[in-house]
């Protein structure tokens, strides 16, 4: 995602720049000195659009920069409440090979069995702790529920297909998922 380096500071600057269709934004990366951007906002509203509420890794190419691409995450997106335009972007900068704690979304696929007997489908958690390394985590995990029964014990953490080279923070014991 291209991006240049800015120069300009302040609330009264910061309007003109928006008003000019940039968005300012700022990469941090862990002890060094952050390093103030802006972007075109349709692009960067396009690319935040496709990768929202997921633990993407972006490459970002700074004109000017000594490095010529950086890979980050998506820290914070501060967005205007009434128009729902970009106000601002944080970025994280991050080593592809160094594992890291991410929160994925668990994606229940299918109607539980127990449900169309007339029980309750009870979702305890829909989120899983993994630590792996950035490239290595999924978007989200997918868990078939088609099976769960009413009354039987229901899904746990330790259910859950993961990759390789992926670890899970949560207890493997914990039930997430179960039909009442």
């Amino acid at each position: 995602m291209p991006s240049a380096k800015r120069s300009v500071f302040g609330k009264g600057p910061m309007r003109r720049l928006r008003s000019d269709g940039k968005t300012p934004a700022v990469m941090y990366s862990g002890g060094k000195e952050p390093v103030a951007l802006q972007f075109d906002s349709p692009v960067l509203f396009k690319h935040l659009l496709y990768i929202h509420g997921r633990n993407a890794v972006v490459t970002l190419e700074i004109e000017g920069d000594e490095q010529e691409n950086r890979q980050v995450l998506v820290q914070e997106i501060q967005k205007d409440p009434v128009s729902d335009r970009l106000v601002h972007v944080d970025f994280l900068e991050i080593d592809v090979n160094k594992p890291m704690e991410f929160v994925v979304p668990i994606d229940l696929v299918g109607v539980a069995r127990g449900v169309d007997m007339g029980g309750e489908l009870v979702v305890h958690a829909s989120e899983v702790r993994l630590r792996g390394c950035p490239l290595d985590i999924p978007d989200a995990i997918e868990m078939d529920i088609t099976k769960l029964d009413r009354g039987e014990a229901g899904l746990t953490f330790g259910d859950l297909p993961l990759p390789e080279n992926v670890e899970m923070l949560d207890d493997p014991d914990v039930t997430f998922v179960e039909v009442q």
